[in-house]
């Protein structure tokens, strides 16, 4: 079991050192887990459709090159929203007719190299058509090009994530007035427009909400097709979004009752005319992710026990910011890596070393008392957490491991992302220039 492997790489990270009074947060990820994640993503959709199916993983969940490297080696591709991020699908071995750009804000150098390299891009708005067209008049080009549209369907619990209300900030809004017509013609005028691409949202969002807005596309799709009197539209990008559990260790809702639910849903979407694109990215990851920090000091404040840890707001910046929505489950162990157990069961607060009052990770939470020494473990922490370091009181990056457990309960390491020096932290805040400023 996952909590199994879990409890066993806690403690192999005490006996090998990554979890030390000088190193005291450091971040797992299962590679096993994350394993089965993709394959679980991959005989989902295989299920439903025989049609071509490219799973591209939002980079942005998790932009570290040897975890494109492993999705990468189990079939999947990468979503890229940004010059680094495709950089880093690039640096992973990813290939070209296996990524696909995204973003509201690409600029015409970042589309004249996806069209170079023939990646596939999803344009934003009507003036990004337009660029195409100059690019395109240029130089010809390989690249899959499409058009992002917003159904409008509405939000979901987190506002923040929510990209298919009325007023979002990406795609072309299908429900202004005029607009559908417009996104019609422009396929119409522009026989390379071969994609149609959506995403609603993402945690927070159910499922009923996400397949709503993909039949909204499909049914576009359908309309652009009839109008061409072709089958111009010939792949649909549906973009990610699955929802993931945070309050337990099961893995809810499945690819597959999703791939199900679609092809209810929306059946036409799975008959072999389309083309699929895929783009999850936390639901792949965040169940095999643990932050792992050393209790430095406990006290009282106001007769409540707060445990002061190292893994704070540098490594969970949303939890921090917006733990209404971002609630992490907290799981103690002992200064060995052994899970606490036998003592009572105390609400407390678990701290992180920030300096501002709100830098928790949780509030009034019952686990066992802690004690200087013990560990805490910040679970589901695979994706937008240890991978997108926030730099206040410029604390360290931790380092990032992935694991492997062997039947006999050995654990291996490898390092991801060794962990950041006090000497890097200095040079990337211009300490090899001290006296630049000093001038006349």
């Amino acid at each position: 079991m996952a909590s199994d492997r879990r409890d066993q790489a806690v403690r192999a990270a005490v006996d090998q050192a990554l979890l030390t009074e000088t190193e005291p947060v450091a971040a797992l990820l299962d590679i096993a887990g994350v394993r089965a994640s993709a394959a679980a993503l991959r005989a989902a959709f295989a299920d439903v459709t025989e049609a071509p199916v490219l799973h591209a993983f939002a980079v942005k969940a998790s932009p570290l090159v040897p975890v494109l490297r492993l999705l990468y080696e189990a079939g999947l591709g990468a979503e890229v929203a940004s010059p680094g991020e495709l950089a880093l699908a690039r640096a992973a071995g990813v290939t070209a007719d296996r990524i696909v750009l995204d973003s509201p804000a690409k600029t015409p150098a970042e589309l004249r190299e996806a069209l170079a390299l023939g990646i596939a891009v999803n344009a934003d708005n009507p003036q990004e058509l337009a660029r195409l067209d100059a690019l395109l008049h240029e130089t010809p080009s390989t690249s899959p090009l499409g058009l992002r549209v917003n159904p409008q369907i509405g939000g979901g619990t987190i506002d923040a994530l929510s990209t298919a209300t009325a007023t979002s900030k990406f795609g072309i809004a299908l429900r202004d007035e005029g607009a559908r017509a417009g996104v019609v013609r422009a396929y119409l005028d522009r026989p390379w427009l071969t994609r149609l691409h959506t995403h609603s949202g993402s945690q927070g969002v159910p499922l009923s909400l996400l397949v709503t807005g993909i039949r909204e596309v499909y049914g576009l799709a359908e309309e652009i097709n009839a109008a061409a009197g072709r089958r111009q539209v010939d792949t649909i990008d549906i973009g990610g979004g699955l929802p993931v559990n945070f309050t337990s260790d099961d893995e809810t809702p499945t690819y597959a009752e999703y791939a199900r639910l679609l092809a209810t849903e929306v059946p036409g979407l799975f008959d072999g005319r389309y083309g699929l694109v895929t783009e999850f990215g936390r639901s792949l990851l965040a169940k095999h992710g643990t932050v792992l920090a050393r209790v430095e000091y406990t006290k009282t404040s106001g007769a409540r026990p707060i445990a002061v840890t190292h893994a704070g707001v540098q490594v969970a910046t949303r939890t921090v910011y917006d733990p209404v929505s971002w609630p992490l489950r907290i799981a103690a162990y002992d200064a060995k890596g052994m899970p606490k157990a036998g003592g009572p069961v105390v609400d407390q607060d678990v701290a992180g070393p920030a300096c501002f009052a709100g830098d928790l990770l949780a509030v009034q939470r019952p686990l066992p008392l802690l004690e200087p020494g013990d560990i805490v473990a910040a679970l589901d922490t695979g994706a937008y957490y240890f991978a997108h370091h926030y730099a206040y009181n410029s604390l360290a990056r931790p380092g990032v491991y992935g694991f492997t457990t062997r039947e006999d309960g050995s654990v291996r390491f490898a390092t991801v992302r060794p962990p950041q020096t006090v000497a890097e932290i200095v040079a990337e805040a211009g300490g090899v220039r001290p006296d630049v400023l000093l001038v006349d």
